[in-house]
């Protein structure tokens, strides 16, 4: 499927006049809309245009330049709405600096190279991985860091974290050095990013991206939309099939209902093209299944469960990764690997030496935590499971990762 195609049609053909719906079973009641700026602006656009795929809603709701989620505070950490893997433990991102360097010495050492993360947060991960790169990089390697991030505020955050000075000159022209003497550069998108060989890494990223939700009734695909009905926001099904799911739902799908999304295709064909190119590795982490849920759109806030439709801009939104989707989209243009547990992952690559190193010399109180986050990586009940590794390498290299398959999976 041509993804970037379907995309762009979808959204020229995507309600163009006020759909006839039918009202889905499950509503949500938001304060008054005088007290949710962006929510005011949602009830605006529904009724001048319609109601909203959720993929739309979600766009509004996590990146309005005014009032979305990700672009005016910090989200992250036990402070936020939910603590990612390299918050938790500095081990997280250690291996997976392990990883990256390992795979780029069997295939190389090409340069220049280049990290390009996807929507870093706060820029802890790569930090991570910066002084692993430090350590055991050649000197003189030329390296140069490229975070995707739209958020202003996230990117100053990625500063604070990540070099060595924080002015805003620096952040508006998009380019500072790092503390590890790595330069640092911002994109918007992938297409600035230049083009050498690369090693992409998407943690905690495919989860934010919009989603379209369907439901299969007696007659046929339907599509979950968002209308503003009674002073609220409101889950409605469409009366009739709609663009969205014409072009995206696979004829042979068995599930009753699905979540695609097409924006997920789009980046992936992206990377896949640099990959062949230019050459490149790349690996993502994020929580998920294959091909197997259903309904996994939620929201969070405060690290608890949350309306999805109550006081838009003030709580995360998120969905499963389907990673069957992800090898659909790489099929015939990479080499494939995993998706595997995280816990197998991490225990692969030696996190249980790494935190006994550790523990060596550090306080009481430090040991307790190292334990503490080394439960949460890797116990079934928390995200040992639950989150997956993916890697994607060029189709050149098929015959040589036959003989010599990459660490951790």
């Amino acid at each position: 499927m041509k993804f970037r195609a379907v995309f762009n049609r979808m959204h020229r053909l995507f309600f163009s006049s006020k759909q006839d719906l039918a009202i889905a079973t499950c509503s949500f009641h938001s304060d008054n809309i005088e007290e949710n700026k962006l929510l005011n602006q949602l009830r605006i656009r529904i009724e001048a245009t319609g109601p909203l795929s959720v993929a739309d809603y979600m766009k509004e709701v996590l990146l309005s330049p005014s009032s979305g989620y990700y672009m005016k505070k910090d989200v992250f950490g036990s402070h936020g709405d939910f603590i990612t893997s390299p918050e938790i433990s500095q081990v997280f991102g250690e291996l997976i600096g392990i990883w990256f360097y390992n795979e780029w010495l069997k295939v190389g050492k090409p340069q220049p190279l280049q990290l390009v993360e996807f929507g870093p947060g706060r820029g802890t991960l790569t930090d991570d991985l910066l002084r692993v790169f430090s350590k055991f990089m050649p000197h003189g390697t030329q390296l140069s860091i490229h975070f995707i991030e739209v958020s202003p505020h996230l990117r100053k955050l990625q500063a604070l974290k990540l070099c060595s000075t924080d002015t805003e000159e620096g952040i508006e022209n998009d380019l500072l050095p790092t503390k590890y003497g790595f330069p640092l550069k911002w994109h918007s998108s992938l297409e600035s990013v230049p083009e050498n060989f690369s090693l992409f890494l998407a943690h905690e990223f495919f989860d934010a991206l919009p989603i379209h939700k369907f439901q299969k009734t007696t007659d046929g695909w339907k599509e979950i939309l968002v209308d503003y009905r009674g002073g609220q926001l409101q889950f409605v099904l469409s009366r009739s099939p709609t663009p969205a799911s014409k072009l995206l739902i696979d004829p042979n799908e068995n599930r009753d209902h699905v979540e695609i999304s097409p924006e997920t295709g789009v980046i992936l064909d992206q990377v896949l093209k640099r990959m062949k190119e230019d050459g490149g590795i790349s690996l993502i982490v994020d929580y998920g299944h294959q091909g197997t849920k259903t309904d996994t759109f939620r929201s969070f806030q405060g690290h608890k469960l949350h309306d999805p439709l109550e006081k838009p801009g003030e709580a995360d939104l998120t969905a499963d990764v389907d990673f069957s989707f992800i090898k659909k989209c790489a099929k015939n243009k990479a080499v494939i690997f995993g998706p595997v547990n995280q816990a197998d992952f991490l225990k692969n690559m030696g996190i249980d030496v790494r935190l006994e190193k550790l523990m060596e010399s550090a306080t009481p109180e430090d040991q307790k935590s190292l334990k503490s986050g080394y439960k949460m990586l890797m116990s079934p009940d928390e995200m040992g499971e639950r989150f997956k590794f993916l890697a994607l390498y060029p189709v050149v290299l098929k015959d040589r990762l036959r003989k010599y398959p990459p660490a951790g999976f």
